[in-house]
Protein backbone atom coordinates (compact mmCIF):
# COMPACT_ATOMS: atom_id res chain seq x y z
CA UNK A 1 0.00 0.00 0.00
CA UNK A 2 1.33 3.48 -1.14
CA UNK A 3 0.54 6.11 1.60
CA UNK A 4 -1.76 9.15 0.29
CA UNK A 5 0.14 12.60 0.73
CA UNK A 6 -2.13 15.37 2.51
CA UNK A 7 -0.90 18.65 1.41
CA UNK A 8 -1.81 21.20 4.58
CA UNK A 9 -1.96 24.57 4.16
CA UNK A 10 -0.29 25.56 7.50
CA UNK A 11 3.04 27.25 8.80
CA UNK A 12 4.45 27.35 12.24
CA UNK A 13 0.65 25.47 13.50
CA UNK A 14 -1.57 28.16 11.81
CA UNK A 15 -3.45 28.08 8.34
CA UNK A 16 -1.67 30.82 6.44
CA UNK A 17 -3.40 33.91 5.49
CA UNK A 18 -3.21 33.73 1.49
CA UNK A 19 -3.95 30.12 1.79
CA UNK A 20 -7.12 30.43 -1.11
CA UNK A 21 -4.41 32.44 -3.37
CA UNK A 22 -1.53 29.19 -2.59
CA UNK A 23 -4.01 26.37 -3.29
CA UNK A 24 -5.68 28.06 -6.80
CA UNK A 25 -1.85 27.88 -7.81
CA UNK A 26 -1.71 24.40 -7.21
CA UNK A 27 -4.96 22.89 -7.65
CA UNK A 28 -4.10 21.41 -11.02
CA UNK A 29 -1.44 19.38 -9.75
CA UNK A 30 -2.31 15.36 -9.46
CA UNK A 31 -2.60 15.73 -5.72
CA UNK A 32 -5.67 14.63 -4.19
CA UNK A 33 -5.85 15.67 -0.47
CA UNK A 34 -6.12 19.25 0.95
CA UNK A 35 -6.34 20.68 4.24
CA UNK A 36 -5.49 23.32 6.53
CA UNK A 37 -6.38 23.72 10.38
CA UNK A 38 -9.05 25.78 12.51
CA UNK A 39 -7.17 28.25 13.57
CA UNK A 40 -5.38 31.14 11.16
CA UNK A 41 -8.16 32.44 9.40
CA UNK A 42 -11.78 33.26 9.97
CA UNK A 43 -14.65 30.48 9.25
CA UNK A 44 -15.86 32.23 6.82
CA UNK A 45 -12.92 31.77 4.86
CA UNK A 46 -12.79 28.04 5.84
CA UNK A 47 -15.52 27.67 4.71
CA UNK A 48 -15.00 29.06 1.01
CA UNK A 49 -11.45 27.46 0.92
CA UNK A 50 -13.06 24.46 1.80
CA UNK A 51 -15.86 25.05 -0.99
CA UNK A 52 -12.79 25.26 -3.53
CA UNK A 53 -10.98 22.45 -2.45
CA UNK A 54 -14.07 20.10 -2.99
CA UNK A 55 -15.15 21.79 -6.50
CA UNK A 56 -11.59 21.25 -7.73
CA UNK A 57 -12.56 17.39 -7.04
CA UNK A 58 -10.23 17.35 -3.88
CA UNK A 59 -10.51 15.33 -0.44
CA UNK A 60 -10.72 17.79 2.25
CA UNK A 61 -8.88 17.19 5.75
CA UNK A 62 -9.64 19.64 8.59
CA UNK A 63 -6.45 19.62 11.81
CA UNK A 64 -7.48 20.79 15.22
CA UNK A 65 -4.70 21.10 17.76
CA UNK A 66 -6.36 21.53 20.65
CA UNK A 67 -7.14 19.22 24.15
CA UNK A 68 -10.00 20.13 25.69
CA UNK A 69 -13.31 18.24 25.06
CA UNK A 70 -15.01 21.36 24.39
CA UNK A 71 -12.75 22.43 22.51
CA UNK A 72 -12.46 19.37 20.33
CA UNK A 73 -16.70 19.67 19.96
CA UNK A 74 -16.04 23.08 18.79
CA UNK A 75 -13.71 21.90 15.85
CA UNK A 76 -16.05 19.22 14.96
CA UNK A 77 -18.68 21.08 14.60
CA UNK A 78 -16.55 22.95 11.66
CA UNK A 79 -15.83 20.35 10.07
CA UNK A 80 -19.10 19.59 10.08
CA UNK A 81 -20.31 23.31 9.43
CA UNK A 82 -17.58 23.47 6.76
CA UNK A 83 -18.54 20.26 4.89
CA UNK A 84 -14.79 18.80 5.24
CA UNK A 85 -14.24 14.65 4.69
CA UNK A 86 -12.10 14.19 7.65
CA UNK A 87 -11.74 14.85 11.05
CA UNK A 88 -7.98 14.43 12.10
CA UNK A 89 -6.48 15.89 15.39
CA UNK A 90 -8.36 16.44 18.69
CA UNK A 91 -8.05 14.26 21.75
CA UNK A 92 -10.25 11.67 21.77
CA UNK A 93 -13.65 12.17 23.26
CA UNK A 94 -16.54 9.59 22.85
CA UNK A 95 -19.04 12.88 22.48
CA UNK A 96 -17.16 12.89 18.89
CA UNK A 97 -17.60 9.79 17.74
CA UNK A 98 -21.68 10.50 18.50
CA UNK A 99 -21.35 13.91 16.75
CA UNK A 100 -19.68 12.49 13.73
CA UNK A 101 -22.66 9.85 13.40
CA UNK A 102 -24.99 10.73 10.81
CA UNK A 103 -21.95 12.48 8.63
CA UNK A 104 -20.05 10.84 5.80
CA UNK A 105 -17.17 12.63 7.99
CA UNK A 106 -13.86 10.52 9.33
CA UNK A 107 -12.68 10.76 12.61
CA UNK A 108 -9.00 10.39 12.93
CA UNK A 109 -7.96 11.62 16.52
CA UNK A 110 -4.28 12.16 17.66
CA UNK A 111 -3.09 8.70 19.41
CA UNK A 112 -1.39 8.95 23.04
CA UNK A 113 -0.78 11.78 25.28
CA UNK A 114 -0.58 15.21 23.51
CA UNK A 115 -0.03 18.81 24.40
CA UNK A 116 1.73 21.67 23.36
CA UNK A 117 1.97 24.03 20.22
CA UNK A 118 3.51 22.41 18.83
CA UNK A 119 2.14 19.35 19.67
CA UNK A 120 4.44 17.19 21.52
CA UNK A 121 3.55 13.20 22.01
CA UNK A 122 4.51 11.74 25.47
CA UNK A 123 4.58 7.91 27.12
CA UNK A 124 5.89 4.73 26.43
CA UNK A 125 5.50 2.85 23.16
CA UNK A 126 3.15 0.46 25.26
CA UNK A 127 0.94 3.41 26.37
CA UNK A 128 0.52 4.72 23.05
CA UNK A 129 -0.10 1.31 21.62
CA UNK A 130 -2.45 0.90 24.20
CA UNK A 131 -4.01 4.44 23.91
CA UNK A 132 -4.73 4.19 20.17
CA UNK A 133 -6.79 0.56 20.60
CA UNK A 134 -8.64 2.08 23.36
CA UNK A 135 -9.52 4.86 20.40
CA UNK A 136 -9.83 2.55 17.77
CA UNK A 137 -12.09 0.24 20.11
CA UNK A 138 -14.46 3.24 21.14
CA UNK A 139 -15.19 4.16 17.60
CA UNK A 140 -12.58 6.44 15.39
CA UNK A 141 -11.90 5.55 12.28
CA UNK A 142 -8.02 5.94 12.14
CA UNK A 143 -5.15 7.13 14.23
CA UNK A 144 -3.14 10.72 13.83
CA UNK A 145 0.07 9.98 14.78
CA UNK A 146 2.25 12.79 15.30
CA UNK A 147 5.62 10.21 16.22
CA UNK A 148 8.06 12.97 14.87
CA UNK A 149 6.76 14.85 17.85
CA UNK A 150 7.55 12.16 20.23
CA UNK A 151 10.49 13.14 23.09
CA UNK A 152 9.98 9.72 25.41
CA UNK A 153 11.70 7.00 22.15
CA UNK A 154 11.94 6.33 18.27
CA UNK A 155 9.35 7.59 16.38
CA UNK A 156 9.93 5.10 14.21
CA UNK A 157 9.67 2.18 16.65
CA UNK A 158 6.29 4.31 17.84
CA UNK A 159 4.88 4.28 14.38
CA UNK A 160 5.81 0.38 14.13
CA UNK A 161 3.87 -0.43 16.96
CA UNK A 162 1.05 1.62 16.92
CA UNK A 163 0.30 0.50 13.08
CA UNK A 164 0.98 -3.28 14.01
CA UNK A 165 -1.73 -2.87 16.28
CA UNK A 166 -4.47 -1.31 14.49
CA UNK A 167 -3.40 -1.44 11.08
CA UNK A 168 -1.23 0.87 8.65
CA UNK A 169 -4.23 1.79 6.67
CA UNK A 170 -5.57 3.01 10.04
CA UNK A 171 -2.23 5.43 10.51
CA UNK A 172 -1.86 8.95 9.25
CA UNK A 173 1.31 10.12 10.14
CA UNK A 174 1.07 13.82 11.01
CA UNK A 175 3.71 16.66 11.31
CA UNK A 176 7.57 16.97 10.48
CA UNK A 177 8.14 14.98 7.16
CA UNK A 178 10.72 17.76 5.62
CA UNK A 179 13.63 15.94 4.32
CA UNK A 180 13.86 12.79 1.21
CA UNK A 181 14.69 10.51 3.81
CA UNK A 182 11.59 10.59 5.86
CA UNK A 183 9.10 10.42 2.69
CA UNK A 184 11.13 7.68 1.56
CA UNK A 185 10.37 6.20 4.84
CA UNK A 186 6.90 6.97 4.77
CA UNK A 187 6.62 5.60 1.38
CA UNK A 188 8.21 2.15 2.48
CA UNK A 189 6.13 2.14 5.64
CA UNK A 190 2.61 1.94 3.76
CA UNK A 191 0.72 4.16 6.09
CA UNK A 192 -2.66 5.32 5.18
CA UNK A 193 -1.07 8.60 4.71
CA UNK A 194 0.93 11.45 5.90
CA UNK A 195 0.47 15.24 5.72
CA UNK A 196 3.21 17.97 4.41
CA UNK A 197 2.80 22.10 5.07
CA UNK A 198 5.62 23.76 6.46
CA UNK A 199 8.44 21.80 4.62
CA UNK A 200 7.08 23.00 1.43
CA UNK A 201 6.33 27.05 2.63
CA UNK A 202 10.04 26.90 4.10
CA UNK A 203 11.23 25.43 0.58
CA UNK A 204 12.85 22.66 2.54
CA UNK A 205 13.42 20.41 -0.72
CA UNK A 206 14.32 23.05 -3.22
CA UNK A 207 15.99 26.04 -1.40
CA UNK A 208 14.55 29.86 -1.88
CA UNK A 209 12.12 27.90 -4.06
CA UNK A 210 7.99 28.49 -4.25
CA UNK A 211 5.73 26.44 -2.26
CA UNK A 212 4.45 24.97 -5.59
CA UNK A 213 8.02 24.05 -7.15
CA UNK A 214 8.63 22.41 -3.65
CA UNK A 215 5.65 20.67 -3.97
CA UNK A 216 6.19 19.19 -7.61
CA UNK A 217 9.86 18.22 -6.15
CA UNK A 218 8.02 16.02 -3.68
CA UNK A 219 5.34 14.62 -6.01
CA UNK A 220 8.38 13.53 -8.46
CA UNK A 221 10.46 12.19 -5.75
CA UNK A 222 7.51 10.07 -4.72
CA UNK A 223 7.28 8.43 -7.96
CA UNK A 224 11.09 7.39 -7.79
CA UNK A 225 9.59 5.52 -4.46
CA UNK A 226 7.49 3.66 -6.19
Amino acid sequence: MKPEIIIMLTHNDLTVKNAMEVFESCKDLPVKNWGFKDVGIPVEEMIELNKAMKAAGKTTFLEVVTYTEEGCLKGAQLAIDCGFDYLTGTVFFPSIVEKMKGTDISYHPFGGKVGGSPVELKGTVEEIVADCKRIMEAGADGIDLTAYRYVDGDPLELTKAVADAVGFDKVMMAGSIGTKERVRLMEDLGLAGYTMGSALFNSAFIENGTFRENLEYVLEYKKECE
